[in-house]
């Protein structure tokens, strides 16, 4: 049986920007050196470029698969950001479009 505020945070995590949520990403990133330096590295986009690539939404689910592709990083971006799991997910699957199960 669910409880009565089950509906509604489901319905908060939903709520959030994907935008939003793949800003913060960058944010954390940038703060964590080894792991923009890997990201970089994968992805082969330079550090100059970030600018003009938050606006690509290629770049951004990119960026999200990144952090999708490692639990510890999702799970050490939310932690720190207090970012919800669910609310990257949902990012994810804007910027990345159905995922094939």
């Amino acid at each position: 049986m669910q409880g009565p505020l089950e509906p509604r945070q489901k319905d908060k995590a939903a709520a959030v920007d994907p935008e939003e949520t793949a800003v913060t990403l960058l944010g954390w990133l940038a703060s964590e050196p080894d792991m923009m330096s890997r990201f970089l590295a994968l992805s082969g986009i330079q550090a100059p470029q970030l600018r003009q690539a938050i606006n690509d939404p290629g770049f951004l689910a990119g960026m999200l698969d990144f952090v999708m592709a490692h639990e510890p990083s999702l799970m050490a971006f939310c932690e720190t950001t207090n970012t919800k799991p669910e609310t990257v997910v949902a990012a994810w699957h804007h910027y990345s479009g159905p995922a094939m199960d």
